[in-house]
């Protein structure tokens, strides 16, 4: 059976891409992953691809004399390979609604808040400040809103007494890097679709540490 050709967008260190390629890695995975993109040149995550025998490429946002320009490069470098499925990993790019509605049930992203609580920057200095004792993270489908989408799954992270957004963070990065590969598992296979504003989730899924959607 032929697997999913997956990409991965980046723009910092790509921890959540090495994640989804390590999972990648494994011939029974159904997913492998044809090429990652940065928006930024010196993006660590590069690197990282690179030394696991990824095709890369940059696309530099500021290379472009606007956003639609942009995401014009971007889809025909999508294109080009022939992805099936675009794997946001940290992509600090906020995308147009043209190319949201492109990819449309073929996009996918990783928030580190259960959404919809906490959505945009700084993500982890909110939680504290609202004294919540329980976080995590989110793999949704993307739509034209920041932050938004049916879900896919979460992952819950306790919040410590004494946590700093850093020592908070680290601890949902962990779950995140559980949850999103398992994301993956399921939209490849076809066991997790995007309709009717939810995700249809086909069987019964059972993992201790990442809750999915409820099955239609």
């Amino acid at each position: 059976m032929a697997r999913l050709k997956a990409a991965v967008l980046i723009s910092g260190r790509g921890s959540n891409m090495v994640a989804l390629l390590d999972s990648c890695a494994d011939p029974a995975f159904p997913a492998e992953i044809v090429t990652v993109i940065s928006n930024r040149p010196g993006a660590a995550g590069l690197a990282r691809a690179e030394a696991a025998g990824i095709p890369t490429r940059v696309i530099d946002h500021r290379a472009h004399p606007g956003r639609e320009d942009f995401e014009a490069s971007l889809t025909a470098a999508l294109e080009e390979v022939g992805a099936e499925l675009v794997c946001l990993a940290g992509f600090m790019r906020l995308l147009t609604p043209g190319f949201v509605d492109r990819w449309a049930g073929r996009m996918v992203n990783i928030h580190p808040s259960l959404l919809p609580a906490f959505k945009g920057l700084h993500v982890h200095e909110q939680a504290l400040a609202a004294g919540v004792r329980v976080t995590g993270c989110t793999v949704h489908y993307v739509t034209a809103e920041m932050d938004d989408g049916p879900i896919i799954a979460q992952a819950a992270v306790p919040v410590m007494p004494g946590d700093t957004p850093d020592a908070l963070a680290a601890r949902v990065l962990v779950a995140e890097h559980k949850a999103y590969p398992m994301a993956l598992k399921l939209v490849a296979e076809g066991r997790a679709r995007m309709g009717g504003g939810e995700v249809e989730l086909d069987g019964t899924v059972w993992e201790q540490e990442v809750l999915l959607s409820p099955p239609r």
